[in-house]
């Protein structure tokens, strides 16, 4: 046990689920805004955790998730017993994003982060064709497809995966791309790529074959270049029950029937 208990600062998606279990943690342990707490308690799914590291990463706190949701990989179990003394036994996982910077049609540059995948999606019934390039070297020169993904260890189990996209574990320091719906090259299956590969994706004739970039839920339309890398700087901390830790749940997914 801690010797001070820390002070909790929870935080709910809209849900009902969620909401209810909002007011019976805050009636049994207090509540504090999100920057005057020690760790905060994030209620509800997988995407509202994804809300919560972006929304207050810049805080610097580590966030304990409590699942609430229909998903919730990157959360707890929901048992409001005990709380403290779980979050004094648990185990950090430290997740580090992706940065996307995405120049439109139009000329605008926009950044975005994400902690899952920066993907690009056709946007009309034309396939696109995207040239890829890492670091400096043009390594496809034309995948035509639905669209490609980078998918972070983290992220590996979630929109990569139902692309057939391989389960990174935690610390493996790698990234993974994968194609969506490739046509040619008809063999191609993607690739594990180093950490710090820094990856462009050229959209060709893009004016008939339009194409959206977007890193977890921040999406940018008629791309024309894109460009990921892993965050040299930024980093988030999630608490995971040592029972059942992020690094178990990626191993156990693995061996999913």
């Amino acid at each position: 046990m801690m010797a001070t208990p820390p002070k909790l600062a929870f935080v709910a998606s809209r849900s009902e689920d969620a909401q209810v279990a909002l007011a019976q943690y805050v009636a049994r342990y207090g509540n504090v805004r999100p920057d005057q707490g020690d760790v905060i308690v994030a209620l509800g799914g997988d995407g509202f955790m994804l809300q919560t590291l972006h929304r207050y990463m810049a805080l610097r706190k580590p966030v304990y998730g409590m699942k609430s949701g229909t998903v919730g990989f990157l959360m707890n179990q929901h048992r409001p017993d005990d709380l403290i003394e779980r979050i004094s036994r648990a185990q950090p996982a430290v997740l580090k994003p992706l940065e996307m910077t995405a120049v439109s049609e139009a000329g605008t540059t926009v950044h975005a982060l994400a902690f899952n995948e920066v993907s690009l999606l056709r946007q009309t019934k034309q396939i696109a064709k995207i040239r890829i390039v890492l670091n400096g070297a043009v390594r496809l020169e034309e995948l035509v497809c639905d669209g490609v993904l980078v998918s972070t260890p983290a992220g590996s189990t979630a929109y990569n995966l139902s692309a057939h996209g391989p389960i990174l574990p935690l610390d493996s320091r790698v990234l993974a791309m994968t194609p969506i719906s490739p046509f040619r090259p008809r063999r191609w299956r993607g690739a594990i790529l180093r950490a710090d590969t820094e990856v462009r994706f050229e959209i060709l004739d893009h004016y008939k074959r339009p194409v959206s970039a977007t890193a977890d839920s921040s999406e940018v339309r008629d791309v024309v270049e894109v460009t990921v890398r892993e965050s040299p700087h930024q980093t988030v901390t999630l608490l995971f029950d040592p029972e059942h830790n992020l690094e178990e749940r990626i191993l156990s997914e693995q061996f999913a029937t």
